[in-house]
């Protein structure tokens, strides 16, 4: 697959993102993207899947089923976006493997190219550095 920057290219994927797990995403916080870009995903139509780094007690966010790891979701998933410091990325490197999405997104600002580069190997595209919100408002969704 690719490495994926172009407006054509996001317009191509969007359409195909229809169950997205959201790793790092955060708990009710108004303020805080990795909880108001899930939000507005769900808000277009994708069905979510929340996977926290913390908050441990926490069952559900945004009314969906919460799970730890991306390879313990049941059946597929198109994409995961990811809300996690460059640095912190390599700790998930095998579990977004192990889980297969055809898409990884990397929020805005975040980038990790290695780590895209093995997901491209792997057979899937990669978008770094892009806002999910702000591309799906650009395109009136």
């Amino acid at each position: 697959m690719a490495l994926l920057d172009t407006p054509a290219e996001i317009d191509k994927l969007l359409p195909t993102m229809k169950v997205v797990a959201f790793l790092g995403i955060k708990t009710a916080d108004g303020n805080a993207p990795a909880y108001y870009v899930p939000k507005a995903a769900q808000h277009a139509g994708m069905k979510i899947i929340p996977v926290p780094v913390y908050f441990p007690d926490v069952t559900e966010i945004l009314g969906e089923k919460v799970y730890r790891k991306l390879s313990d979701i049941p059946g597929p998933i198109d994409a995961v976006v990811v809300f996690r410091r460059p640095k912190d990325i390599p700790a998930h490197i095998d579990d977004i493997l192990a889980a297969k999405p055809r898409i990884v997104w990397f929020q805005l600002g975040i980038t990790n190219d290695e780590a895209a580069a093995q997901f491209v190997a792997a057979g899937m595209d990669v978008v770094q550095d892009k806002c999910l919100k702000v591309e799906l408002e650009d395109r009136g969704r």
